[in-house]
């Protein structure tokens, strides 16, 4: 995770390798330069009760590698046949680039840009889930 900015509104919270941070009164960027670190908004979160959707579900998983309830090759076996399962339904160019970036983020053990990728599908599926059959 070498490289990673952080840009932080006031009181926003973050997870740094099991570590909650809260910034300041004001915006501020933080730079995290210590290679793979598990770094995790917590804006961006999902409870578990939210986790109800299968791109949801992906992301919950992904995260919790982020927050050192999950072991990372556990996961990841787990993670690579779902994220599979949706590159069968969602098949649009832009599904497949996110679908493939979160692969191939997911085998570098670079599980933020996995999960960043992910919850990217997120309103996707909302579009998807919303829609009427006639």
């Amino acid at each position: 995770m070498s490289g990673l900015v952080l840009k932080l509104g006031p009181r926003e919270r973050v997870l740094i390798n099991g570590a909650v941070i809260e910034n300041g009164d004001r915006r501020s960027r933080l730079s995290i330069v210590t290679p793979n670190a598990n770094v995790l908004r917590l804006r961006d979160a999902i409870h578990p009760e939210e986790a109800r959707t299968p791109v949801r579900r992906i992301c919950y998983a992904a995260q919790l590698i982020l927050t050192g309830d999950a072991e990372p090759g556990d996961a990841r076996a787990q993670l690579l046949p779902r994220i599979e399962e949706l590159s069968q339904i969602l098949c649009d160019p832009d599904s497949r680039r996110l679908l493939t970036q979160a692969t191939d983020s997911l085998l570098e053990e670079q599980f933020y840009q996995c999960l960043k990728a992910l919850r990217a599908l997120i309103p996707r599926e909302d579009r998807l889930l919303a829609a009427k059959p006639l």
